[in-house]
């Protein structure tokens, strides 16, 4: 144990859904084991992880969220109006628990982003209350507006400049990638402390008797028609910076697959159910498409999971899918750590060097680029499942041999010593 840290106070904020933001929550858990006591402040819209709910050392603080537009905003200057209209409200009930509801901290943690309100709200409370800030970078604020609004919009520049600017005032940094360390202290004079996301102890492979009857109830809710389908998860937030027209391109693409090699005669190609979990404000328009399909035997099925059954359904998949088109290029994303820590060889979305840090081709998953590659994966992955899948057995095997360090340990080696400086 670092004893600098000891009875130390830290304030963990999240400026979104505490319950869907699960490395913060990894953040406040591995605080409390280094004997700081906790306050975790963000928005209530999810239950937060049962380790997070039940521990007395660890106190949510929970920020009402922003009210919805009643009309979605079509044009930029709408989105940016409304965009203002609710960054103001959020910033002055977050400077307000933080200067005036919990109690004085040492440090103050904040993700990013979002970077507007969040990073100057966290610079101006630690300063009042003498504080210590550090910065949480998972990706960069202005590369996920310039999605919304193009690269060249003005917004976009002035975002990123602000953000630069506060940024550099913090008194720590930590970073997801290498790549992103590399971009903050290249172009933006900050060093950061790579922290990579690593999956929490509760992801592991799922016992046969609890994998038996949670596949059977899943089964039944989605009212499907195979007995044993093949179960390919995808865990999602429904953003911009996720692709999920590829995999509506690749599903239509295996399952003509199928039927060309269902006629052929010989063993019947299995059904592939895809499970689309997660909460996210394109759920809805992909759910639409999804409906437009005529699909044999590929089935798309969207499922809001909770924090205790989440990790239960990637331990009993067959296999990982990740549709995560960075904004910035050199993010990565939670669910491919929580993927592996389940036993579960990853098919992903390319967009190098970032995602080489974590996904090698062909050792621990699959990386694709196009709709038709991800179709032929599929096809030969699973042409003779259950009994004779040797790709997809050899991933397995490596992303189980392989599996390094889990966060509370990864934890402990990089983030433990840069909070017990401060």
């Amino acid at each position: 144990m670092h004893a600098p840290l000891a009875r130390a106070r830290v304030s963990v904020v999240v400026l979104g859904d505490i319950g869907r933001s699960p490395r913060m929550q990894y953040h406040a858990c591995a605080l409390v084991e280094a004997l700081a006591t906790v306050d975790l402040v963000g928005c209530a819209a999810t239950e937060p992880h049962r380790s997070v709910r039940d521990d007395p050392r660890l106190t949510c603080h929970f920020l009402s969220p922003p009210r919805s537009a009643r009309h979605p905003e079509t044009s930029r200057l709408g989105f940016l109006g409304s965009a203002l209209f609710r960054v103001l409200g959020q910033g002055m009930k977050l400077l307000w628990m933080l200067l005036f509801r919990i109690e004085a901290p040492r440090v103050i943690l904040v993700q990013n982003p979002p970077a507007i309100p969040t990073l100057l709200v966290g610079w101006i409370a630690a300063r009042a209350r003498r504080a210590k800030l550090v910065i949480d970078w998972h990706n960069f604020g202005y590369a996920m507006l310039a999605l919304k609004l193009g690269r060249n919009h003005p917004a976009v520049s002035v975002a990123r400049w602000y953000e630069r600017a506060v940024g550099r005032r913090a008194d720590a940094h930590l970073c997801v990638s290498q790549a992103m360390q590399s971009e903050l202290a290249h172009r933006w004079g900050i060093t950061a402390v790579v922290l990579y996301d690593r999956p929490a102890a509760m992801f592991a492979p799922t016992a046969p008797g609890v994998r038996q009857p949670l596949c059977e109830r899943l089964r039944e809710t989605l009212a499907l028609p195979a007995p044993h389908p093949v179960l390919i998860v995808s865990p999602s937030s429904w953003t911009l910076d996720e692709d999920f027209s590829v995999l509506l391109d690749a599903a239509v693409r295996c399952d003509d697959l199928i039927r060309r090699h269902d006629a052929a005669g010989g063993r019947p190609f299995p059904h592939l159910l895809f499970l689309l979990t997660g909460q996210g404000p394109l759920r809805a328009h992909y759910q639409q498409a999804i409906q437009s399909l005529t699909l044999s035997k590929v089935h798309l099925r969207t499922l809001w999971l909770s924090a205790d059954d989440y990790p239960l359904v990637l331990g009993a998949a067959d296999l990982g899918l990740c549709l995560h088109r960075s904004a910035s290029g050199v993010d990565l994303p939670m669910k491919v750590a929580d993927m592996f820590g389940a036993g579960l060889p990853v098919c992903a979305l390319d967009y190098r060097p970032a995602l080489a840090e974590r996904v090698r081709h062909d050792e621990n998953g699959l990386i694709f680029s196009t709709a038709a590659q991800l179709a032929t994966q599929l096809f030969e992955l699973f042409k003779n499942f259950p009994d004779d899948t040797p790709i997809l057995d050899r991933l397995r095997r490596n992303v189980v041999e392989t599996q390094a360090l889990q966060w509370g340990a990864g934890w402990k080696n990089e983030a433990l010593p840069l909070f017990a400086r401060l």
